[in-house]
C-alpha cells in the first residue's frame, strides 16, 4: 500500500509531517493492505491564514484494487484531530464496504453445488 502526502500552500509540509501522519494512516489500515494499492492524503488549512479560529482539513482517498476510490473528509482545530478523525471514517467505511464484498462472496460459495450436497443423507 502506498501512501502519497500532500498538503496545500498554507499548511508546511515537512517530512516529519508526512512521516508521523504516514506511519499512523499506514498503522490504522494496515488490514486492509491487500485490498488498497494506493492511499492519498490531503492537509488543508481551511482558514487560509486568516486570523481566528484556525480550521484544519483532512481528506483521505483509498484506492481499492478493481474498485472506485472511496473518500472520506474531517475537519478540525488541529491536523492531528482532523487526520485521526478522517483515519477513523476511514476505517468505518472499509470495514462497511469490504465486510460487504466478503459476506458476498460467502454467500455465492456457501451455495450447494447439487442437490445431493443440499440434503445431506
Amino acid at each position: 500500500m502506498k501512501i502519497q502526502f500532500n498538503t496545500d500552500a498554507n499548511i508546511k509540509g515537512t517530512e516529519e509531517l508526512s512521516a508521523r501522519v504516514c506511519a499512523s494512516v499506514e498503522q490504522a489500515l494496515e488490514r486492509f493492505a491487500e485490498y488498497i494499492t494506493r492511499v492519498e492524503v490531503h492537509l488543508s488549512d481551511e482558514s487560509r491564514g486568516r486570523s481566528g479560529p484556525h480550521e484544519q482539513r483532512c481528506m483521505l482517498e483509498a484506492r481499492l484494487q478493481g474498485q472506485q476510490p472511496v473518500a472520506v473528509t474531517e475537519h478540525s482545530t488541529t491536523l492531528e484531530q482532523a487526520v485521526h478523525g478522517a483515519t477513523l471514517k476511514l476505517v468505518h467505511l472499509l470495514d462497511h464496504k469490504i465486510g460487504r464484498q466478503k459476506d458476498q462472496r460467502k454467500k455465492i460459495t456457501d451455495l450447494p453445488l447439487s442437490e445431493s450436497e443440499a440434503e445431506p443423507e
